[in-house]
């Protein structure tokens, strides 16, 4: 497996890789990411100050993604963790724990002090992988992330 950042011909693959999880999850609907508009262009979408976005690689496909942004809320410095999937095929592998904890240090050196995120409660693997990453998890949303479909909401310290 290779964790690398994103490059422009990943984003067939990468919008591909998005849409299939949430399609997998009934989340394939308004209110989830399947309609963000910048899916389909993920390289630029996160080319900005403070974001990144990376690919896992198995064998030369790519099998999960995810990345994050910085995202206004009451919370100092917060930033949000944004599209990470992970196809089937790669799950169970420690991908999914080793993608998450290369995000979240990568986040701090860009000088986040939170990290938050949305979720379906459906997803049970991504819940007790945050959780066991030491999200905690709210009561409502924080800011406005535009998916307001999402049942479950995290936060973390960082």
């Amino acid at each position: 497996m290779q964790l690398r950042p994103i490059a422009p011909q990943d984003n067939p693959a990468t919008a591909e890789l998005v849409r299939a999880v949430l399609t997998e999850y009934g989340a394939n609907r308004p209110g989830f990411a399947w309609q963000d508009p910048e899916l389909d262009n993920l390289s630029a979408a996160y080319a900005g100050k403070h974001s990144a976005y990376f690919v896992l690689e198995y064998e030369g496909q790519i099998v999960g993604a995810g990345g994050y942004a910085p995202f206004d809320c009451e919370l100092a410095r917060c930033g949000e963790l944004q599209k990470m999937y992970l196809y089937p095929q790669a799950r169970g592998k420690g991908w999914g724990r080793q993608l998450i904890e290369f995000l979240i240090d990568d986040m701090q050196r860009q000088g986040f002090r939170h990290c938050y995120l949305e979720t379906l409660a459906s997803m049970r693997e991504a819940v007790r992988l945050y959780e066991q990453q030491g999200f905690q998890r709210l009561q409502k949303p924080l800011g406005n992330s535009g998916h307001n479909a999402c049942d479950q909401w995290y936060v973390r310290s960082l």
